[in-house]
């Protein structure tokens, strides 16, 4: 396995790589929900642009761990689930265990916050429970529909015009200038009182490690539709995952000119904050913003919803069939799945909303927790599969160095959260 050459690209080739797009556009969709619109932008609230190395540092560092998923899968044609299985079923009850946490408490949480926009631009008084239930009923509706078509195509409309919408709102809000007051004492977040909060932001940065083996499926979905060449399912990774770490810096932007050192404290809850952001927004650049905004952050959640139903409904799927050894796969059994993960969502939201940003909060700190495990499983399988000949030094290197900095940091919280650190 050869890294693509960068030789000029023909039409035909343009022609295949396009045809190509779809799993990397889908895990750009799933990755902007919590991280981007909250937890960036929250960040650029607090903390002005501070807390911009970090946000290129966790992307940069965890590239080569996504990449792996769809590496090892355009390589072998299994998909990561399968060679954690190979390693040790150890690896895939643990994977499987945080997978049906996290697809309770991140169905349940994307829901939420999707009803809660539509609060905001619908007309007249709306109950939070009766809008999360529409939201839920009509992405399983499409998905039931299609599952692999429907998240594919809505995907890339939803992608393109949240990358179009957001620049402009942060082109505008730039040509207005920062909201800074001029007292406003920029405060630091270089401080083990700040850790928990970049913990939690760079455990969904740009996406929660389980989103690699979502990939992965995604990418064994779409080749059973059409031809994929490694190169181009490479190309199709590259530029989801490249867009979603820029979009992140554009939401950090997002919250650095509205809403750093204006004087109005930031609102720590999902739905409250997105009201707060499209609130001030349309107080700072005017009133028809708010629609501008709304429907930006709309896209945004809807998109993260619909992709997270689909993509931890295909891994919850195929861990159990592996951990029981079972050889049925279909959409039937697919679409039980995906009813029993909105269902579960909707019960969480129903029964324990005031609980559901707690859990959320737990859910990425877990996961940037668990990242180094998972990391260093889907380099080994690669490594195994292809051989450190084989990959290309730089990846190898950046993968190490990667390695070492999410294992320190890692350490470092868990260090602080038992009093080790004072």
């Amino acid at each position: 396995m050869t890294e693509p050459s960068a030789t000029t690209l023909s039409p035909s080739r343009w022609h295949s790589r396009l045809r190509a797009m779809g799993p990397g556009i889908m895990m750009a969709s799933a990755a902007v929900g919590g991280s981007h619109l909250i937890a960036s932008t929250q960040a650029g609230a607090l903390y002005g642009w501070q807390l911009a190395l970090i946000i290129v540092l966790a992307n940069v560092f965890k590239y080569p761990f996504f990449r792996f998923g769809p590496q090892y899968t355009l390589s072998t044609g299994k998909s990561l689930l399968e060679g954690y299985a190979e390693k040790s079923r150890v690896y895939l009850w643990v994977f499987f265990a945080l997978n049906l946490f996290a697809t309770v408490i991140n169905i349940a949480a994307v829901s939420m916050l999707c009803a809660a926009i539509l609060g905001f631009v619908l007309p007249g008084e709306w109950s939070v429970n009766a809008l999360a239930l529409a939201v839920l009923a009509s992405a399983v509706l499409m998905l039931l529909a299609g599952p692999y078509r429907t998240v594919d195509r809505m995907s890339k409309i939803i992608m393109i015009s949240l990358t179009i919408t957001t620049v402009a709102a942060v082109v505008i809000a730039a040509g207005k200038g920062a909201a800074m007051q001029a007292d406003f004492v920029e405060p630091s977040p270089w401080n083990l009182a700040t850790l928990a909060f970049m913990v939690a932001l760079m455990g969904w940065m740009p996406a929660p490690i389980e989103i690699s083996a979502i990939n992965s499926m995604w990418v064994a979905a779409k080749r059973k539709l059409e031809s994929v060449s490694y190169a181009d399912g490479l190309f199709d990774f590259n530029v989801g995952y490249i867009g979603t770490a820029c979009l992140a810096l554009v939401f950090l932007a997002l919250g650095a000119l509205v809403q750093y050192g204006s004087g109005t404290p930031v609102q720590m809850g999902g739905g409250a904050y997105i009201g707060q952001l499209i609130n001030m927004y349309a107080a700072t650049i005017g009133e028809w913003a708010r629609w501008l905004v709304a429907f930006v952050a709309f896209a945004c959640m809807y998109g993260t919803t619909i992709t997270v139903i689909d993509g931890y409904s295909r891994t919850n799927m195929e861990s159990l069939r592996l951990i029981t050894g079972g050889q049925h796969r279909s959409n039937r059994l697919l679409a039980v799945w995906i009813v029993l993960g909105a269902i579960a969502g909707l019960c969480v939201i129903l029964f324990f909303k005031g609980a559901v940003l707690p859990m959320l909060k737990f859910a990425m700190i877990a996961s940037f927790v668990s990242t180094p495990i998972f990391a260093w499983l889907n380099l080994s399988l690669v490594r195994k599969n292809t051989g450190v000949g084989a990959l290309p030094r730089w990846l190898l290197w950046l993968a190490w160095i990667g390695l070492v900095y999410l294992s320190a940091f890692t350490l470092l919280f868990l260090f602080s959260q038992t009093g080790l650190l004072g």
